[in-house]
Protein backbone atom coordinates (compact mmCIF):
# COMPACT_ATOMS: atom_id res chain seq x y z
CA UNK A 1 0.00 0.00 0.00
CA UNK A 2 1.11 3.40 -0.78
CA UNK A 3 2.38 5.86 1.79
CA UNK A 4 0.31 8.46 3.02
CA UNK A 5 1.97 11.78 4.31
CA UNK A 6 -0.20 14.61 5.48
CA UNK A 7 2.40 18.35 5.39
CA UNK A 8 0.36 20.30 8.58
CA UNK A 9 0.61 22.65 11.32
CA UNK A 10 -0.26 21.01 14.72
CA UNK A 11 -2.17 24.38 15.36
CA UNK A 12 -4.22 24.74 12.19
CA UNK A 13 -7.95 23.29 13.11
CA UNK A 14 -8.01 22.23 9.81
CA UNK A 15 -5.19 19.98 9.84
CA UNK A 16 -6.52 19.12 13.14
CA UNK A 17 -9.40 17.33 11.32
CA UNK A 18 -7.61 16.13 8.74
CA UNK A 19 -5.86 14.17 11.19
CA UNK A 20 -8.63 12.67 12.84
CA UNK A 21 -10.65 11.68 9.57
CA UNK A 22 -7.05 10.10 9.08
CA UNK A 23 -6.94 8.04 12.38
CA UNK A 24 -10.38 7.45 12.24
CA UNK A 25 -9.52 5.73 8.77
CA UNK A 26 -7.31 3.33 9.98
CA UNK A 27 -4.98 4.43 6.96
CA UNK A 28 -1.37 4.32 8.08
CA UNK A 29 -0.14 7.84 7.65
CA UNK A 30 3.09 9.98 8.17
CA UNK A 31 2.93 13.71 9.62
CA UNK A 32 5.09 16.11 8.42
CA UNK A 33 4.89 19.75 10.73
CA UNK A 34 6.53 21.85 7.69
CA UNK A 35 7.48 24.66 10.44
CA UNK A 36 9.62 22.13 12.15
CA UNK A 37 10.55 20.35 9.07
CA UNK A 38 10.91 23.23 6.26
CA UNK A 39 9.72 22.21 2.52
CA UNK A 40 12.84 22.88 0.18
CA UNK A 41 12.11 24.49 -2.96
CA UNK A 42 12.37 21.23 -4.83
CA UNK A 43 10.17 19.51 -2.70
CA UNK A 44 7.30 22.11 -2.63
CA UNK A 45 7.29 22.53 -6.25
CA UNK A 46 6.93 18.65 -6.53
CA UNK A 47 4.00 18.79 -4.52
CA UNK A 48 2.06 20.87 -6.14
CA UNK A 49 3.03 19.89 -9.43
CA UNK A 50 1.55 16.48 -7.63
CA UNK A 51 -1.78 18.33 -6.90
CA UNK A 52 -1.95 19.95 -10.58
CA UNK A 53 -2.05 23.82 -8.55
CA UNK A 54 0.63 26.59 -8.98
CA UNK A 55 2.16 28.02 -5.84
CA UNK A 56 -1.00 31.01 -6.55
CA UNK A 57 -3.31 28.45 -6.03
CA UNK A 58 -2.19 27.93 -2.69
CA UNK A 59 -1.19 31.40 -1.13
CA UNK A 60 -3.09 32.75 1.53
CA UNK A 61 -4.14 35.63 1.07
CA UNK A 62 -5.55 36.24 4.60
CA UNK A 63 -2.74 36.06 6.46
CA UNK A 64 -0.54 39.02 7.85
CA UNK A 65 2.40 38.35 6.24
CA UNK A 66 0.40 38.52 2.69
CA UNK A 67 -1.18 41.76 3.49
CA UNK A 68 2.91 43.41 4.79
CA UNK A 69 4.69 42.07 1.73
CA UNK A 70 1.58 43.96 -0.31
CA UNK A 71 1.03 40.32 -2.58
CA UNK A 72 -1.81 41.53 -3.24
CA UNK A 73 -0.37 44.51 -5.80
CA UNK A 74 2.32 42.41 -6.90
CA UNK A 75 2.36 40.22 -10.00
CA UNK A 76 5.66 37.50 -8.70
CA UNK A 77 6.65 34.64 -10.82
CA UNK A 78 6.21 31.01 -9.77
CA UNK A 79 10.02 30.60 -8.52
CA UNK A 80 9.39 34.05 -6.84
CA UNK A 81 6.19 32.53 -4.65
CA UNK A 82 7.93 29.32 -3.76
CA UNK A 83 10.93 31.39 -2.50
CA UNK A 84 8.29 33.20 -0.50
CA UNK A 85 6.68 30.44 0.58
CA UNK A 86 9.60 28.86 1.80
CA UNK A 87 10.99 31.78 3.74
CA UNK A 88 7.29 32.44 5.41
CA UNK A 89 5.80 29.15 5.40
CA UNK A 90 2.65 30.91 6.62
CA UNK A 91 1.79 31.68 3.44
CA UNK A 92 1.03 27.99 2.37
CA UNK A 93 -2.85 26.84 2.78
CA UNK A 94 -2.83 23.76 4.98
CA UNK A 95 -2.61 20.60 5.05
CA UNK A 96 -1.64 19.29 1.61
CA UNK A 97 -1.94 15.76 1.28
CA UNK A 98 0.39 13.33 -1.00
CA UNK A 99 -0.16 9.55 -1.64
CA UNK A 100 2.26 8.07 -4.54
CA UNK A 101 1.71 9.97 -7.77
CA UNK A 102 -1.24 12.31 -6.39
CA UNK A 103 -1.70 15.48 -3.58
CA UNK A 104 -4.41 17.08 -2.80
CA UNK A 105 -4.96 20.28 -0.93
CA UNK A 106 -7.48 19.04 1.92
CA UNK A 107 -9.75 21.79 2.41
CA UNK A 108 -11.92 21.63 3.47
CA UNK A 109 -10.53 18.75 5.60
CA UNK A 110 -12.93 16.02 4.20
CA UNK A 111 -11.51 16.03 0.97
CA UNK A 112 -8.62 13.95 2.52
CA UNK A 113 -10.99 10.95 2.26
CA UNK A 114 -10.50 10.97 -1.95
CA UNK A 115 -7.04 10.05 -0.64
CA UNK A 116 -7.84 7.17 1.20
Amino acid sequence: MTELTIYQKPTCSTCREAIKILQSSGQEYTSVNYYERPFTKPQLKALLKKAGLQAKDVLRSKEDIYKKLKLASKNLSEDALLDLMIKHPDLIQRPIVEKGDKARLARPAETIKQML
